[in-house]
């Protein structure tokens, strides 16, 4: 049996702390966003399409129509997403979710969260040669995770009383560019490195003590970092000095580098407004703000 139209949906991530350090065995946390999500729709077709192996809607729906031995359904579909691309806010893995539950929403078929995580790391796998998961795992989660390379991941309750403010700076992250970047000069980053995984360490210590005001300057302290290893850019640097001059706990980079968002920590809702407002005063192309 099959639904005139099939539907699935699925929320997005953003790195809090820990974005390159994780790379050299210090753990990262993301947390994800559940008000900015992607929705994906399957329509019956007049004839198959021609699956692109290297883009992300096509290979997440044909993963799906393959473990479902429906490969010889002609489908059609679309992707209606509020989450920008190439700016470290997993919108890859988060469209691979959605339409995976739209294929088998269409086919009336329940998935499991273990095999639906799979199928996303397989379209992923396909798409980006070597995904770590930590997008696909965040985006699947309704509550932050911690990740250390080749040891996993665990969760992390976050039930805090303060708000994140994410800010795109309107320009495309390239996250295998920096990660070349950093490494080209790795001895000399070490150091910054090391201190990056040390402050991202603190952060879980204190979000599991719920003591708001230790994160903003380890933060704050992250993003120095992130600027000494040059993974950082003007736009970015000068968006978290609004953030800090509005009255941020807090603030900093987030993923890859050379692009991508910002991100700053206020203590109540009419703060993170007033951030907000600055910062699109100030140049962001958009933002969201995130209750923690």
């Amino acid at each position: 049996m099959t639904k005139k139209i099939g539907v699935g949906k699925a929320h997005s991530k953003i790195i809090w702390m820990g974005e390159h350090s994780v790379v050299y065995g210090y753990p990262a946390i993301a947390i994800p966003l559940q008000g900015i999500e992607v929705e994906c729709r399957i329509y019956p077709a007049d004839e198959k399409i021609h699956f692109d192996y290297y883009d992300t809607l096509s290979t997440a729906v044909y993963a799906a129509l393959e473990y479902l031995n429906h490969t010889d359904v002609a489908v059609s579909y679309d992707i209606r997403s509020e989450i920008p691309q190439k700016r470290g806010m997993g919108s890859s893995a988060a469209i691979s979710i959605a339409a995976i539950r739209a294929v088998f929403d269409y086919f009336e078929q329940s998935i499991d969260m273990e095999t639906l995580e799979i199928l996303v790391n397989k379209a992923e796998i396909i798409a980006h040669s070597n995904p770590s998961g930590l997008d696909a795992k965040t985006c699947l989660s309704d509550k932050a995770i911690t990740f250390i390379r080749n040891i996993g991941f665990s969760t992390l309750d976050l039930d805090l009383d303060a708000y994140l403010v994410i800010a795109d700076t309107g320009i495309y992250g390239n996250t295998r560019e920096t990660v070349e970047k950093v490494a080209q000069a790795e001895e000399a980053n070490l150091p910054h490195l090391a201190a990056l995984g040390d402050l991202t360490e603190m952060v879980q210590k204190a979000i599991q003590a719920k003591t708001i005001s230790e994160i903003g300057p380890l933060m704050t302290k992250a993003h120095s970092h992130l600027q000494a290893i040059g993974v950082s850019i003007d736009k970015a640097d000068q968006l978290v000095q609004i953030s800090l001059e509005n009255g941020a706990l807090g603030a900093k980079m987030s993923g890859g580098g050379l692009g991508g968002c910002i991100i700053a920590l206020a203590q109540t809702k009419a703060q993170a407004e007033k951030i907000s407002k600055a910062l699109t005063e100030g140049g962001a192309v958009q933002t969201w703000i995130e209750k923690l």
